[in-house]
Order: structure tokens, then sequence, then C-alpha cells
């Protein structure tokens, strides 16, 4: 098998051209003029924009910091310059029914005028009804018609008075009331003169008397009636010195918005309400600041209009963000104040939610927030399948409210709401919610990275030089704009890719800002980026430092020179959220006789999760494939990793144990020099595995600490070479041949840089030549297979101690 020799140096980290770097800094680079990278999912955002019709809203799905939250805002800032502004809203008083109050929708700008001059008529409202009701005419004829009842019932009175007097009967009036007194000339009869009267004139008297009474009881009964009607003569007085008092008020209201007929109706109500009860707002007035709530009373508040969605004066559609999207947040609601040890509400205390400022526009959302809310996801959803908000609590919603609530009218909804979410969100909702794909109809899916061809590389810079203008940094020289690719590329762990976390690259472009500015440096350098880059570990490696630190003291047993049977050095990534390191952890692997099956300790005490299980089960279909297709693999096996005490997951380290297990058949030693990570399939041909650059360093930092001796090295499935990304030191120890990074494509291959020795190339008869690894497990595998059958006709059960051939143990050390 012919030798695989290490990569070359510029095949482990892919630097940044120099003749994409055609700049002095990059203050001289131009402002982005589209979004680079993503036109799959730009294209998706116009779509859902251009489409006009219900349920077309978007989600935007994409991991967080990588700018889709700035994509999807430019694109609808440009979309909604070519729409109008959809107007304001208003709640007005329903005079009729106060508990559902009316929505009114005017043109930009004029809910607030309207609001203003509400406010304005309202304060000169009291003194409009002061004056009219204080003025000598209302004076005049509220006395005139008063005189007018008063003679009326005294001429009633009067003439009841003379036509008894015409009987001689006294028609007195006394402090208990009215009284009849028989009369004798000019004097009255005290009881003891009429007593002396003949009986048949005391009778005749009675009678008499009897009528006037009955006479009077009529008179007293129809002054009531006459009192109403004073009354209604009166209110109709005032209703008419109202008018004029504040018909004048009215109409001025009327002709400065008379292009509106909404408001033309309501004013006419307005003052219709005010003819009907302006005595009484007179009245309360006098009791309380009119400009509060009142209890049991009413005030001038109920003419004031509530401008729930002011667009002030915008000239195109409204772009809102709402970063607290609970139930009321969204949809609106109604606020109550304490007034009188009482929870009071009106009209005037409605509020608007997002899905009102929004409307007629666009609206944003995180969707993991509007999911988390109490009904605030049910809320959106019925908002946009009904088309219209309603405003309500959630006490309203389950029905748990007591007393009368308020229910102010519902708005028309015509709104593009916009969630921006994980790609998990958007699979889950499309899953679990048959609701979803009816109000989202389009997902933009923002990618993670972009192809590091030579126009996005441009655009990558270009966006850089904007971020660094807008946040006020110092602009990046050559060098340091090609180390910034260099790390996107790192970023997005591909060297033929880009990473389109904008969050990573702003938060670096600072701190590199703030290093070079320390130095008095006009411009950022390489050598800023580095110093930020290896601050950035600083902070975060104590953990890396701690397993680094028990490698070199020998608490972790890790060796790096020497060889050892059934050994190996596996390679491991910790992350740690903001931070990723590689480590090396040693498998072992021992092979004895059996029936075949390959152990997996780490399953067996429930450490091994299940992708490492199958890379387990692959492998044991692997070895049964090549040396024992035709006969029983009479072998048993473990494999562990040690000295790990946590969960084992994934089957990047498949290689190195089905490497340690062919050391452990064929009796070959492993170099210990080397570390090894990949998976394989069950033919053997290696596959590529994540976190290769993290892998590699995290072996070399352990052997650089030991000291290079030019025989260290790791080996990397060779479909990983295009993922390299390496520091500087590994590239330069690489260069120097003090470290060497091998690729491999099969486990034959690896197996050979491992042991030194050629795995061997089966003949047309299937036998591998003497000596090589293949050849010496062919042997080993036929040996137990031989042993397997003594054990089976019983020549070898009965010795020992009496043991079943199942049962006993065979020396490791048999030939």
């Amino acid at each position: 098998m012919p030798a695989i020799p290490p990569l070359e140096p510029q095949r482990l980290c892919t630097r940044c051209t120099p003749d994409l770097l055609d700049f002095d800094t990059t203050e001289s680079l131009p402002e982005p003029d589209e979004i680079f990278g993503q036109e799959r999912a730009v294209d998706a955002v116009r779509l859902a924009l251009e489409i006009d019709a219900p349920g077309y809203n978007l989600f935007v799905l994409g991991e967080p910091g990588g700018g889709r939250h700035a994509a999807v805002r430019r694109l609808l800032e440009a979309h909604a310059a070519t729409r109008p502004s959809p107007g304001d809203w208003i709640y007005i008083n329903n005079f009729a029914e106060p508990n559902y109050p009316h929505a009114l929708q005017l043109p930009p700008g004029r809910g607030t005028q309207f609001r203003d001059d509400m406010q304005q008529f309202v304060s000169e409202l009291g003194q409009a009804i002061a004056a009219g009701f204080d003025s000598d005419e209302y004076r005049a004829r509220i006395e005139s018609i008063q005189d007018e009842f008063k003679q009326r019932e005294e001429s009633a009175l009067r003439a009841l008075g003379d036509e008894a007097s015409d009987k001689g009967i006294a028609f007195l009036r006394t402090p208990q009331g009215f009284a009849f007194v028989p009369m004798k000339g000019e004097e009255s009869l005290d009881p003891e003169a009429f007593n002396a009267l003949p009986e048949e004139e005391r009778e005749r008297i009675g009678k008499l008397i009897e009528g006037l009474r009955e006479k009077l009881h009529k008179l007293l009964q129809q002054f009531p009636r006459q009192r109403r009607e004073m009354q209604g003569r009166i209110r109709e007085a005032s209703r008419e010195t109202l008018e004029l008092a504040v018909g004048h008020l009215v109409e001025e209201l009327k002709e400065r918005h008379s292009d509106l007929p909404a408001i033309q109706t309501f004013l006419d109500k307005v003052l219709r309400d005010v003819v009907e009860v302006g005595q009484e707002l007179r009245d309360q007035a006098s009791k309380s600041d009119s400009s509060g709530p009142s209890e049991g009373g009413i005030s001038a508040q109920r003419y004031q209009v509530n401008l729930l969605v002011d667009q002030d004066g915008r000239k195109t559609a409204p772009i809102v963000f709402e970063d607290h999207p609970t139930f009321p947040n969204l949809v609106g609601r109604v606020d109550q104040i304490a007034h009188m040890g009482t929870l009071v509400t009106n009209f005037t205390l409605i509020r608007a939610g997002a899905l009102h400022r929004a409307n007629g526009g666009y609206l944003i959302l995180d969707a993991e927030k509007v999911l988390t809310q109490a009904y605030a996801w049910e809320g959106l959803k019925r908002s946009l399948k009904s088309g219209q908000v309603r405003i309500e609590s959630l006490a309203q919603v389950f029905g748990w409210v007591g007393s009368l609530p308020l229910e102010p009218d519902p708005i028309p909804l015509s709104v593009k709401v916009v969630l921006v979410g994980l790609r998990r969100h958007y699979y889950l909702l499309k899953a679990l919610d048959p609701e979803f794909d009816e109000l989202f109809k389009i997902g933009a899916d923002f990618e993670d990275v972009v192809e590091r061809t030579p126009d996005n590389t441009r655009h990558y810079l270009r966006k850089a030089a904007s971020l660094a203008r807008q946040q006020g940094l110092l602009p990046l020289d050559r060098d340091a704009a090609g180390r910034l690719v260099e790390y996107a590329s790192r970023l997005a762990e591909d060297a033929g890719k880009l990473s389109t976390r904008t969050r990573e690259l702003a938060d670096l472009l600072r701190e590199s800002d703030h290093v070079a500015r320390a130095a008095g440096r006009p411009a950022m350098q390489r050598r800023d980026i580095e110093s930020a880059l290896a601050a950035r570990i600083e902070r975060a490696d104590r953990l890396r430092d701690a397993v680094h630190d028990a490698v070199l003291r020998n608490t972790l047993l890790i060796s790096t020179t020497g060889a050892e049977v059934g050994q190996i050095n596996g390679l491991a990534v910790i992350d740690l959220g903001d931070f990723m390191f590689g480590r090396p952890t040693r498998i072992t692997a021992t092979a004895r006789l059996g029936d075949g099956d390959v152990v997996d300790i780490e399953r067996k005490a429930e450490l091994g999760r299940a992708i490492h299980t199958k890379g387990v089960m692959i492998l044991s279909a692997c070895l049964a494939s090549r040396y024992a297709q035709n006969r029983p693999l009479s072998l048993s096996a473990s494999l562990v990793f040690e000295q790990s005490y946590g969960p084992v997951e994934g089957d990047s380290a498949s290689l190195a144990e089905l490497c340690a297990l062919l050391s452990a058949l064929s009796g070959v030693p492993i170099r210990q020099s080397l570390a090894i990570t990949g998976s394989i399939n069950q033919h053997g041909k290696v596959q590529a595995i994540g976190g290769v650059n993290e892998k590699i360093e995290g072996f070399f930092d352990i052997c650089q600490a030991r000291g290079l001796t030019g025989e260290q090295g790791v080996l990397i499935p060779a479909s990983n070479v295009k993922h390299l990304m390496l520091r500087d030191d590994v590239v330069q120890a690489a260069a120097e041949g003090r470290f060497h990074v091998h690729p491999v494509s099969t486990v034959d291959e690896a197996i050979t840089l491992l042991t030194g020795i050629s795995a061997g190339e089966a003949d047309a008869k299937g036998a591998y030549p003497e000596g090589s690894v293949n050849q010496r497990i062919e042997a080993r595998i036929t040996e137990l297979i031989a042993l397997r059958k003594e054990f089976g006709s019983g020549k070898r059960g009965a010795k020992g101690n009496g043991k079943s051939a199942r049962t006993q143990e065979p020396d490791g050390g048999l030939k």
C-alpha cells in the first residue's frame, strides 16, 4: 500500500488571496447594495410581501446572530415605501350604549387634530353652558314660565275660594294645608257655634264643604301635571339655550372637518347629548373635576376622543417590532383606574396593541416569545383568521368576567405578520398546529453559511466596513480584512464557506477596535484581530486549561510517545456555547474467544448515546464483513473510552475504535504519537466528522506542551480536508515538519499509518500478504474459530475446574 504523505501547510488553512484586497483600508469600501448569499430567502420574503392575500404571512427561519432581522427590516422598508399610510384610528363614545364604544378611521394626522379639537371643545363647554344658563334672557324666560304656572295655580285656588265664599264657606290656607270653614256673616263659626245650628243647617253646610273638598282634591291633582308641564317647558327652554350656547362650538368643528362624514355624524350626536344632559353636566362639574372619571354621574370626558393609533402624518405603511408580545400587547387592552374605592373604566382608557399600530403595514414578532406567552399565539391566530382586532381581556376570553365589561368595536385588520424564529420552531408548528400552514404560507430560510466566492468575499468585506462605520469603529487595513475573512471561514467550519453570523462579526470588530485604539493605531491591523481572538479564548478556556493540566500531569492518561496494542488516541470536542475545544481521549479494545459480539462498555454503562451506539454497530458489521463473511466470527470484543465519566455521543470515534480493535486482534501496536478521528461505514470507508479544527488543535496543544518531536500528528477523514482552517501555530509547525495532518479514506490507510505496517490488500484468492495487519487479523480469527471448535467438541472442556466450554475464559496469549 503506498505511503500517505501529510497535508501540505497551505492546505491546512485557506488564506484570503491578496487580489481580493484591492484597498488600503475598508473605509474606501462602499455600502453593501444587496443582501449577499441569501438569494433564496430574499426571494421568499419578496413573494410574501407582494402577494396581498389572506394567509401570506412570513416565517423567517435561521440561526440567531445571522442578521435575519436587519435583512428583513431592510426589505420591509423598501416595500413599505411603495404603500400609503393606513391612517389613524380613534375610539369615540357611544352615547346610546356607553359599554360599546365606536371605532372610526381617519386620514393620517387627522386623528391628532380631531382629538385636540375635542379637548378644546371640552375645555370651552363648561363656560359655554354656564354662560347660557347665567344669561339674563334664560333667567327671564325661566322666571316667565314659572310665573305663568304659579299664576295658573293661584287663579284656580282663587276661583275655588270665591265659589266657597259665595256659598258661605271660608277657604283658608293654613300651615297644615287648605281648610273649608262655615261663615256667619263676615265671621267664621267656631265648633260650638256650628254645633248649635239646627241639624238641617249643619247637614246643608256639610254637603257644601264636601263638594268643595272634592273640587279642591281634583285641583290639587292637576297641579303636579302642570308642574311637569312647567318642567318640560323649562327643559325645552334649556335645550334651546344650550343649543344656542354650544351650537356655535359644534358648528366650528363641523366646518373644520367637513370632509369627514363620520365626524359630522358624531358631532351631531355630541350636540344632541349636550342639549339633553347639559344641566347635569353643569351640576356634576360643580361637584368634581370634569376631566376625571365620575361615579353615579356624568362628565364632559364623554365628548373626548381616544386616539388609539396615530400615524403622525406618516406617508408610508408602518413597520412595528413588538419585543414583548403578550396577549394585551398584541390585541390591546382596556385599563382601569381606582376611584372612590372601586375600579372604573371608560372608552378613553382603551389602549392599542401591536396589531393596531401595525395595521395596514407590517408586524415583526419573535416566534419563541409569542409561543411562550399565555394565549398570545391563539390571540394572534384569531385576529389573522377573523381579519379584525377585538380588544378583550383574558378574563373575557375565558369567560371569567362577572361584571359588564367594556366591549369596543373590533377594528378591521390588514397586516403582514413576520415571525422570526429557529428552524425547529417552524417545523414543529407545521407538524403540530393545523392552522399554521393556513396563516403562514411562506417560509424564508436564511443560510447560516455562504460560498466563499470572490464576489461573496467582497460583499462580506463591504458588510464589515458598513458595520464599522455604523458603530463609529476604526477601519480595517488589508491584512486585518483578510484575517476577518479567514475568521468567517473558521466560524463556518469550512474553508470554502463564509459564516453569515453578523453578530459575531460585529462583536469581533468592537473588540479589535478596542485593541487598536489602545495601541494608538489609525486602523485595525491583523495583530489587533489576533489579539481580540486570543483574549476571547483566554476569557473562556478555564475548563480547557484544567483538562490540559490533568493530561500533562498524567491524571488523565494520554500517551504521545511509544506504541501500545489495543490502545489509541481518539479526539473529542467540548462545546461550551461560546467556545469549543478539542481534547484527546484514550480508547482501548480487547478481543477474545466468543460469539462474535462487540461489547460497547459505554452503552452497557448507559453512558453511550444512540449515535455512538450506532457507530459501534457499524464497526461490528464492518469487522464481520471483512474477516468472516463465510464463517462465524468467533470472538468477543469490548471497547471503552478510558477515564470517561459522562455521556458519549456521536460516531466520530468509530474509526478510532475499529483501529484499536484491529490492533488488539492483530497484536500490532499503535503509535501513540498519533491521534485519529473519523466515522466509518460498513465497507470500511472513512466519513467526515464535525469539529475537525478543534480536534487537531486539541491534540497539538498537548504535544506542543510536551515537546514536538516531528513524530506527532493527527489522522482525519480525507473528506474533512476542505474544512481545515487551523491556527497559525499549527500551520507553522506542520511547515517545519514538527507536526503532521494525514488524510485517510479507508480503515486500511488509517491502520497502516498508525502501526507503520501495511494493512495489506487481498489477492485474487482473498489472501493477504504475509506479515500485513490484515493477514495477522485473518490468522487470529482463524485460530479463534479453531479454538471454538475444540471447546464445542468437548476436547478442552473437561480440563480445569469443570466449567463448561462456553464459560471458560481463554488465555489472551493463546496463539
